[in-house]
């Protein structure tokens, strides 16, 4: 009876989250859901009870069952983040260091008291001024991508990098590749723009290119979205051959590659960016958010130079330009070894950050890499990954469910964890708290 149980709740959830049943319906009565089904009138009603636990359904008294608004309550999902003041949030990462706000006051300062501050009072070039792309190229050589200065343009964070690409290069309509477990930011992105996302399969250490290949047979394909160094949110890094093996694809059907990159730098060394193996085709997007701070919006876009004044075209009516206070202090920054050393330090942290959630969370399923900032944790069969958010967040801990980071109908029951907001010790309780409540879920 467990197994006909779950798939009603499950066939009642797909049913909730695809749109066949909309917002205020109200479903069958208990009696008539255990007739329809054949099932006793004690599990029809557990079904709903599940069903409401996992936010999908309300019982109201002496009326029925409605079905919810479904849209994520807060906490639930990275793209509407908002988590009460008094929430241990391990659905989004702002890694810090102690000192960092010093060194803020200290960079300003300097920037107060030496070189031409007004200067930064007044408009700046669209693609950002020619030192401060001089210092972020020499930054991507250091992390193994030769790019021009010419072929850097300055944008206003790595999310505003993915606006833009889309901007200059997708049109509505346009179909582009993606993991069937992706970034969230840029499934916003391209529903904003009217982009449609297909999904790849992915496989523990990659995506399915054999499923890229037929896809891409199938289908008139114009871009493939992906993050080969560190992948969020299952943290892989594909080898030289699962590069090379990608590029040929993109080669052979003409596709533009989409490069996202904002937690490579916590793998080092790390393979060639695919941007090195196919310079003419990739747009190569990273910014300073996770390896400096969050609060300073500066990021990077490295696109072949036949893009050049589509982006440039693109910024100017979105931003006109970053402004020159943060990018001149992030380069400032990184010519003087500062970024280097948060970096080093931060790689540091996110490895001991790791070895303390294998611990709190063991005997659980992790899977992540050893130098990440983030975790996925798959649910046991029969655990509904709505239903533990839901009771850690009664328990003021933030996470996410998978829902936010799927691109395809079938949404796995699984929480992606977020470590680099904590102080380690709370990570360590609040770790411990979700493998409790994880284990007493599959319990039941």
């Amino acid at each position: 009876m467990k197994a006909r149980y779950k798939t009603l709740v499950d066939r009642y959830a797909a049913a909730i989250r695809g749109g066949e049943l909309a917002a205020g319906a109200q479903l069958p009565t208990h009696r008539r859901l255990a007739s329809e089904h054949h099932v006793s009138l004690a599990t029809a009603t557990r079904v709903y009870a599940e069903l409401e636990a996992m936010g999908l359904v309300s019982g109201e008294t002496g009326r029925g069952t409605f079905v919810r608004d479904i849209a994520l309550p807060p906490g639930l999902g990275i793209d509407q983040h908002a988590v009460a003041a008094d929430a241990l949030d391990l659905s989004f990462n702002y890694p810090s260091l102690p000192g960092q706000a010093e060194l803020l006051r200290d960079a300003l300062r300097q920037l107060a008291s030496g070189g031409d501050i007004e200067a930064l009072l007044r408009y700046q070039p669209h693609a950002g001024r020619p030192k401060d792309r001089d210092a972020i190229a020499a930054w991507l050589a250091g992390a193994g991508l030769n790019a021009a200065p010419e072929n850097v343009l300055v944008v206003n964070g790595a999310q505003h990098g993915l606006a833009v690409t889309v901007m200059s290069l997708l049109r509505p309509g346009d179909v582009v590749a993606v993991d069937a477990l992706t970034y969230p930011g840029f499934k916003v992105v391209a529903s904003m723009y009217h982009i449609e996302l297909v999904a790849v399969p992915v496989t523990p250490l990659g995506p399915d290119l054999a499923a890229l290949e037929a896809l891409c047979a199938k289908r008139h394909i114009r871009a493939v979205y992906t993050m080969p160094t560190l992948h969020n949110p299952l943290g892989w890094v594909l080898t030289m051959r699962q590069r090379g093996a990608l590029v040929t694809l993109a080669r052979r059907f003409d596709l533009l590659l989409i490069e996202d990159a904002p937690y490579a730098w916590l793998v080092k060394p790390a393979p060639q960016p695919l941007a090195m193996l196919a310079p003419e085709r990739t747009v190569y997007v990273t910014g300073f958010s996770k390896n400096i701070a969050t609060g300073l919006r500066v990021g990077a876009v490295v696109c072949p130079p036949r893009f050049l004044g589509a982006f440039e075209r693109t910024i100017r009516a979105t931003t006109w330009n970053t402004p020159a206070m943060m990018a001149t202090l992030v380069c400032n920054w990184l010519r003087d070894g500062t970024v280097a050393r948060f970096e080093a330090l931060k790689r540091r942290d996110a490895r001991a950050r790791q070895r303390i959630a294998r611990e709190a969370l063991s005997p659980l399923p992790v899977v992540s890499h050893p130098s990440s900032y983030f975790l996925w944790l798959p649910l046991a069969e029969g655990v509904r990954a709505e239903q533990v958010a839901q009771k850690l967040l009664q328990k003021k801990i933030s996470v996410s469910t998978a829902a936010p980071f799927s691109t395809s109908p079938h949404i796995p029951h699984a929480i992606r964890l977020a470590l680099g907001s904590l102080h380690p010790q709370t990570l360590r309780q609040a770790l411990e708290t979700i493998r409790e409540t994880t284990l007493y879920e599959e319990n039941l």
